[in-house]
């Protein structure tokens, strides 16, 4: 079945080529088109395109479908195109022709654009809630180690003292500021495009203003033409939200497995969490930081690809954004899986506490040594070379001390701040008002 079909048939060839992935990845936006439906079906009878007396039995047929499409059995039918086609199908088995109205005032390219910001609106949502998990974690971290030193590197050299605090802290700011990118991502996302139809327009007199209500998005993408264009942007603002969110991840993960390593033991992993090797019976591998490193390092290429997929193309709809449905679709589940893994694991990080006690860390603190000499009076470039001549000479032996007082710094970790930015701005998501539209429209 499809929704243009004029009684001439598509050759083989060109239809399996054409259809491509659409009908295993439109089962996932199955839902998403059932809610659209249901909020547009409402719009309809209030224009009376719709019988007062026909909307009840296309909301309990709709609801009904809706609960089905849950499940995991839910497939779209072979022959049957996708799942603006399947959905169609599914009603006039039960209703006949009545069923065939709910295509009235929409295009497939207004009812994919839909499906898409409403499927990208729920993850996000998910990303957002995992992502805060994961910053919570950080900061719990973070206060109960504060008072453990460890090494700073620059150009990978031993450089100055830092702490298990400030390193535990460092992610959770990071993953506070990729919330301020998702909530960018989200409020692009949360606009309706519901009623531009094939981008221009309809000449029925749609109410777009009430599916917007009903469908809780905070705005309307008002222009038609622009709804469309919205098509690939949406996709692109929101793949970079992914892709910052998985540079920190994977940067989180590089140091992780660094500081695991022998030759660090910064860190370790309970036994369990780690993997061995078919021929090594020592090792204990950090296989799931690396794999979530190879994850977040191919998720950072997703903006491209989108990019060079519609960075050529005028306004209007093409079927080449149908292959952004195969790359941005899978993203959120793979990173989903990453935030998961890495709370799990990083709640069971074990640190050592005795860093420090390798000679080899003494010139950590050359630079507290040359502030010391600073603060009782001495020029501070004489100090530099009064400290570099005792390392020099095999003179130096610090007090293996910090007095950091300033804010962000070893001494001042500014959690209490770092948390009320982060909460700042979950302030800022929705979640309530679009979760309470979406369950009023379904009872």
């Amino acid at each position: 079945m499809k929704l243009w079909e004029k009684g001439v048939s598509v050759d083989a060839a060109i239809e399996k080529f054409t259809v491509g992935k659409d009908r295993e990845l439109d089962v996932l936006l199955a839902p998403f088109d059932i809610l659209g439906s249901i909020a547009h079906v409402i719009m309809l009878e209030s224009i009376g395109l719709i019988g007062r007396e026909e909307l009840p039995l296309l909301l309990t047929e709709l609801k009904s479908l809706y609960q089905e499409s849950l499940k995991p059995g839910f497939i779209i039918e072979p022959g049957v195109e996708d799942i603006h086609s399947q959905v169609e199908l599914m009603l006039t088995r039960k209703l006949g022709d009545l069923g065939k109205k709910i295509h009235s005032g929409r295009s497939r390219n207004d009812q994919v654009l839909l499906d898409l910001k409403l499927f990208i609106r729920s993850r996000l949502e998910t990303i957002v809630e995992k992502t805060n998990i994961l910053a919570g974690i950080m900061l719990e971290k973070s206060e109960k180690h504060k008072d453990v030193l460890m090494p700073g590197y620059t150009h990978l050299q031993i450089a100055m003292p830092s702490s298990f605090g400030l390193w535990f802290g460092a992610w959770a700011e990071s993953l506070t500021d990729d919330l301020m990118i998702l909530q960018s991502a989200w409020k692009l996302t949360n606009q309706n495009p519901l009623g531009s139809a094939a981008g221009y327009g309809s000449s029925f007199p749609l109410n777009r203003t009430l599916t917007t209500r009903l469908l809780g998005f905070e705005h309307l993408n008002y222009n038609v033409i622009y709804a469309q264009m919205g098509r690939g942007k949406t996709e692109r603002v929101v793949s970079f939200a992914i892709s910052n969110l998985a540079a920190t991840l994977s940067k989180l993960a590089f140091d992780v497995c660094l500081y695991m390593s022998q030759n660090f033991n910064f860190v370790s992993l309970p036994d369990e969490l780690t993997t061995g090797s078919s021929i090594m019976p020592h090792k204990k591998n950090p296989d799931v930081f690396e794999l979530i490193r190879g994850h977040c390092n191919k998720l950072q290429g997703l903006p491209m690809q989108i990019t060079l997929i519609a960075n050529n193309l005028p306004s209007g709809y093409f079927r080449d954004l149908q292959v952004m449905k195969e790359l941005i679709l899978p993203a959120f589940e793979e990173l989903e899986a990453c935030l998961d893994i890495a709370a799990y694991a990083l709640d069971n990080i074990r640190i050592n506490h005795t860093i420090l006690e390798d000679r080899k860390y003494d010139y950590l603190f050359s630079v507290e040594e040359v502030n010391k000499l600073t603060l009782k009076g001495m020029p501070f470039r004489d100090a530099y070379k009064e400290i570099g001549r005792q390392i020099a000479e095999g003179e130096f032996r610090p007090e293996k001390k910090v007095d950091h007082t300033h804010e962000g710094s070893i001494g001042n970790l500014c959690l209490g701040e770092i948390a009320a930015k982060k909460e700042e701005i979950l302030q800022g998501f929705n979640f309530a008002d679009v979760n309470h539209a979406i369950t009023k429209l379904l009872h």
